[in-house]
Formats: C-alpha cells, structure tokens, sequence
C-alpha cells in the first residue's frame, strides 16, 4: 500500500531498526519504545489487523513470535516478562492500519511505564446472558470453519 507507514519500512523506504526479517515478517524496534526493548512483529502481507488474517497468515506470522518474544525477554536482565498485544480496530487503539504485533518487555524497576486496566464485570452477566454470549460465538465459529 503506498501510504502504509510499515509497508514503506518493510520496502527500507524508511529507515527501521530491524531485529529479525524472514520471507513473512519484520521485527523492528518501535520507535515510541513504551518500554525499553518493544518490537513490533509486523506481517509483510498488508492486511488491516487480525480480522483479516487467514490461516496460513496467521501460522506464518504466530510461529515466529515465541523466538522472537524469548529473545527480546531474554535482551535484557531486568526484563521480568513480557506482554504481546494486538489492537484491532481504532476503538481498541489501533493507530497503524497493517497487521502487527507489540511485544512489550516489563520491568520491576521506574522504567516501565506501561499499564492495563482489567476490570472484571463477571456480576454484570446472568447466566443466561453469558449462556447466549458463549453460543453466539460458537456460532459464528461454525459459519467461519465452513468459508
């Protein structure tokens, strides 16, 4: 795409640092570095995000992230974990419109400034509510298994 900021990277129209490449995908450095070490594991297909992925995509790109998440946990010894984050869609925070993946290094120490917010609304569901949610998905996974 020829305004895609990664698809640019991906062609070295624009200088990254890079971490790993492969026929699939590119792991560089992100340039807002959250935490000290984040990388993004971006397909080299331009697909929007997750929805968009088919099954081989997915299995290209998926089967790199471990060595590369390993490696960038590892990079580091104060880095305790790591979080893997995907944002699909602009309501969940995606900003970039091409398939990618943060992986985000986490420290004990004041230079991990990177936070979630999980708050549980078990109450919020009946068991109904929730029989209708699990029922509704496994719904549309039958429609998807048979595309």
């Amino acid at each position: 795409m020829s305004n895609c900021i990664f698809c640019k990277i991906i062609e070295g129209d624009i200088p990254s640092r890079k971490v790993y490449e492969d026929d699939d995908i590119l792991a560089i450095l992100d340039v807002s570095q959250v935490t000290k070490g984040h990388t993004l594991v971006i397909s080299k297909k331009h697909v929007r995000n997750i929805l968009d992925y088919d099954d081989e995509l997915a299995a290209a790109v998926f089967s790199k992230i471990p060595k590369i998440a390993r490696s960038v946990r590892q990079f580091d010894p104060e880095c305790k974990g790591l979080n893997l984050l995907m944002n699909n869609e602009e309501i969940a925070s995606q900003s970039v419109f091409h398939g990618h993946v943060h992986l985000l290094p986490r420290y004990e120490s004041n230079m991990d400034g990177f936070g979630l917010k999980w708050e549980s609304h078990t109450e919020s569901y009946s068991d109904d509510e929730l029989d209708t949610i699990q029922k509704s998905i496994q719904t549309e996974l039958t429609k998807e298994e048979h595309k």
